[in-house]
């Protein structure tokens, strides 16, 4: 039989609940609940319980060694981060129809700040919008971290309450209901989800359990101690909780890089186990972000990986951008970008002069990569948090556009990008105070002028106008905005009648790709039932390339043009 968890409050069915916490250096740590102070049992493992009399929508705080903190695994505050914490009875939601879920192949995600994609910034001001997305052919929702974190504003990557959904964004039935709204029309809904590290701000973890943490630090805070079994409960807890609670399709990991348990991670081996031998009647899809391009994850049980390779060969060929983590592809990111093509990764293990990076990768599906040619890190972490239509112009970025959606691997979509949205979108946050506001803008800006970006003359990150600014709703020219939508549905209808059954029918080899002239590619990838062939143009005409006999979609004329695309789809 599993032991009870040491972590949360959670009904048993019976009229009582369990409260428990993690607190190894604590003297005495006692439930107080609705007023009343409850001492709680230590166990010995540095636990401590009780297990009384309770009711959702009760108001409790763990007071340890004489501090009145937050249950850590709150589902839901009254307030900030720093308490009360609310009980939530997670089985009390109507979900009213059931939901069997939707392959992966089938899925088209579009990434969705919940505080930027309407006005209200709000789950259900968000779910009003899911009607228009599933008309387009958007098939899941990934949501940005929605954990509450300290403030009004922020992108989520700084949350220390990783259960208790972010109240500025409404209620968890609200949630909930943004998921059955979703659900109602044909889109799955994944949450990203960080567990690789906690906000700089409103963590009360080191106080009472510092042996949470570790003394190798992440590139935001801390390491934590996955080699815990306490800290696995509490993670695994909380991921369980998400995916059954809300009746989520999945996550997206962040970072799992930065998820160090000593043990290549087990953990998420495990985690990932566990997940599969659940009997949820839909199938779980589970996406990391692996910096490393390892493909030992994705041999383990994920699904796929973001697939970082191809928006930065992409982005370097385009721009001619090379700062940062550009430079690994100045060489020659055309080459990189026919390896992308032809393999999925452009890194693969390779020499290379900054070192190898990366594992053979070509024997995975082609639904083992998440592409994208824009996503919050790669808009948000620039000064100005211009947009790559911004950077390329309107013509690239339409054939380019295509060209994501058209291809083999998982398309996903940043918001706004479904109609050639230019807005920006900047790195924002809402620190408790002016030391700290200061702290990140000095921070923000010489992280950002290490990496080459004018960042002297950079919007405040803590103020509410970087905040304002990154709403891409509604578009300042609606006629150009339906146009792309246009766009943005015929592509994706296109995807959906043609394109997914051959993914369904499973990947037969490798792509095969030959290069017409320096910035031109014809591309051949093969299927069980069929081929998905591609002629584009992103620079210069395809020299010497003949046309498409059966083309099923094109753009511009890529035999000719210097931006163009067209593909043809057989079965």
């Amino acid at each position: 039989m599993t032991a009870p968890s040491p972590w949360g409050a959670r009904p048993l069915g019976d009229g009582s609940w369990r409260f428990s916490i993690w607190a190894p250096a604590a003297r005495y740590v006692a439930l107080l609940l609705e007023g009343r102070e409850l001492a709680m049992e230590p166990g010995r493992a540095g636990d401590w319980s009780c297990r009384i009399p309770a009711r959702p929508g009760m108001a409790y705080l763990f007071r340890i060694d004489g501090r009145d903190l937050p249950d850590p695994a709150s589902r839901a505050q009254i307030g900030g981060v720093e308490g009360p914490s609310l009980t939530v009875d997670p089985e009390a939601f109507d979900w009213a129809r059931t939901w069997s879920g939707r392959s992966l192949e089938e899925a088209v995600f579009f990434e969705l700040h919940v505080g930027t994609f309407t006005r209200e910034g709000t789950f259900a001001a968000a779910a009003r919008r899911l009607p228009d997305l599933a008309a387009l052919g958007v098939t899941a929702i990934q949501l940005m971290p929605v954990a509450q974190f300290m403030g009004r504003r922020g992108w989520g990557y700084d949350g220390v309450l990783i259960r208790a959904p972010h109240p500025a964004y409404g209620t968890p039935d609200e949630l909930r209901a943004f998921v059955a709204e979703a659900q109602g029309h044909g889109m799955m809904v994944l949450l990203d989800l960080v567990m690789n590290h906690f906000g700089p701000f409103g963590n009360f973890l080191p106080d009472y359990a510092p042996d949470f943490f570790t003394d190798q630090p992440t590139p935001w805070g801390d390491g934590i101690a996955f080699h815990r079994p306490e800290v696995q409960a509490f993670f695994r807890d909380a991921a369980l909780g998400w995916l059954c609670e809300y009746r989520l399709d999945g996550f997206r990991l962040d970072a799992v890089h930065e998820i160090r348990d000593g043990q290549d991670q087990r953990f998420l081996r495990a985690l990932s186990d566990e997940i599969r031998t659940l009997d949820l009647g839909r199938p779980v899809h589970l996406i990391c972000e692996d910096e490393r391009n390892l493909t030992h994850l994705r041999e383990a049980g994920f699904d796929a990986e973001w697939n970082d390779d191809w928006h930065n060969v992409l982005h370097v060929a385009l721009t001619g951008e090379t700062q940062g983590y550009y430079s690994r592809y100045a060489r020659d990111p055309f080459a990189d970008l026919a390896r992308a093509l032809e393999r999925g990764q452009a890194d693969e293990g390779q020499p290379h002069p900054e070192g190898p990076r990366g594992t053979e990768a070509a024997h995975l599906s082609w639904t083992a990569f998440v592409n994208a040619n824009q996503t919050h890190d790669q808009i948000g972490n620039r000064a100005h948090g211009e947009r790559f239509i911004s950077l390329i112009g309107e013509e690239a970025a339409r054939v380019t556009h295509a060209v994501l959606l058209c291809m083999p691997f998982l398309p996903l979509l940043f918001m706004g990008e479904e109609e050639g949205s230019e807005a920006p979108f900047l790195f924002f946050c809402d620190p408790p105070d002016e030391a700290m506001r200061r702290a990140v803008r000095d921070g923000r800006r010489a992280e950002l002028g290490r990496i080459g970006y004018d960042a002297e003359h950079m919007p405040d990150p803590t103020g509410l106008e970087a905040f304002e600014a990154s709403r891409p709703y509604p578009a300042r020219d609606p006629a150009r905005a339906e146009s792309w939508r246009a766009l943005t549905r015929d592509l994706l209808d296109l995807r959906a009648r043609r394109i997914v059954p051959l993914l369904k029918s499973g990947k037969s080899g490798i792509g095969d790709v030959t290069r017409h002239g320096p910035r031109a590619f014809a591309v051949r990838w093969p299927f069980e039932a069929g081929e998905i062939r591609m002629l584009m143009s992103l620079g210069t005409p395809a020299t010497g390339a003949a046309s498409l006999p059966a083309c099923a979609f094109r753009l511009g004329d890529p035999t000719h043009d210097a931006f163009g695309m067209e593909v043809e789809i057989t079965a």
